[in-house]
């Protein structure tokens, strides 16, 4: 091996180094991940870049090349990835502070704009974190409390998303989704009078309701004894005797019903009132 060593010393170290070379040379790109080749600082090149939709196996993941000592390579998560926005008070319209924690959800679309813009992805997080605190207190600015426990809601984290969203494009990011975890009152006398004027709202409210309801019953009450009393003159106009004769027992029904209560009614034999005892005769 001496021997060896000695007469072919050149040759074993170029080949040494030429494999130390091309294995410097090679990069394995995960299926996870997208890789940006850069070269003085410019992206020159993009491996596995993400595409909506495409199966693992044909993404381009794998074995690839770089020129060693010129070359940088920034791996890129391809996956969903996640921000989280610091609690933090926003005041909502009906002038009640809420301590609000919200994140969001976003992927790297474009690593090459990624790069030039923020550099790492390190970066793209803080910068959309800041992002997110500012949208969401914009957008919560502009709503009162009841609405963030309403269908509203909804029409709210749409907005913010979209708002969102505009502005991660500058950083080669797309936002997916954005949730709010909690929108709560302060602790303490906020808490506290926030409740009694809700709690005053809905009395009203109720009252309003009751209001209307009397006087929905008032009208529906006074059209019906109209009515009734129209179809009483069509029967007294068709026939008046037993008109007569009906009215009469509803007097004598309301007048006699409660003889047993220990009243007594005296009325002589021929008084008018008594008269359809008597009979026709």
């Amino acid at each position: 091996m001496e021997a060896l060593w000695n007469n072919h010393k050149t040759a074993i170290i170029a080949v040494v180094a030429v494999i130390v070379a091309l294995l410097s040379s090679l990069i394995v790109v995960p299926e996870t991940q997208q890789a940006v080749i850069i070269r003085t600082g410019e992206p020159i090149a993009v491996v596995n870049r993400f595409k909506p939709d495409q199966p693992y196996g044909s993404t381009g993941a794998g074995i690839w090349y770089r020129i060693p000592l010129l070359d940088r390579v920034e791996y890129i998560d391809k996956r969903v990835l996640n921000v989280d926005m610091e609690t933090q008070q926003v005041l909502s319209t009906d002038q009640l502070r809420l301590n609000v924690d919200a994140y969001a959800r976003y992927r790297i679309i474009d690593p090459v704009r990624m790069v030039r813009s923020a550099g790492t992805v390190a970066t793209v997080d803080s910068q959309m974190a800041a992002i997110l605190s500012s949208v969401v207190r914009q957008e919560l600015g502009r709503r009162s409390f009841a609405s963030l426990l309403t269908a509203e809601r909804g029409t709210t984290m749409h907005n913010i998303r979209n708002l969102l969203d505009t502005q991660a494009r500058k950083y080669g990011a797309q936002v997916v989704d954005v949730r709010i975890k909690r929108a709560d009152l302060p602790d303490g006398t906020p808490l506290e009078s926030a409740f009694q004027r809700m709690k005053t709202a809905r009395d009203q409210e109720a009252a309003t309701i009751r209001a209307q309801g009397q006087k929905n019953a008032q009208i529906i009450r006074a059209t019906a004894e109209a009515e009734a009393a129209r179809i009483y003159a069509q029967a007294y106009g068709k026939d008046p005797d037993f008109y007569d004769f009906y009215r009469a027992m509803q007097s004598y029904d309301t007048t006699f019903a409660n003889g047993g209560a220990g009243s007594s009614i005296i009325l002589s034999p021929d008084n008018a009132y008594l008269r359809q005892f008597r009979g026709s005769r």
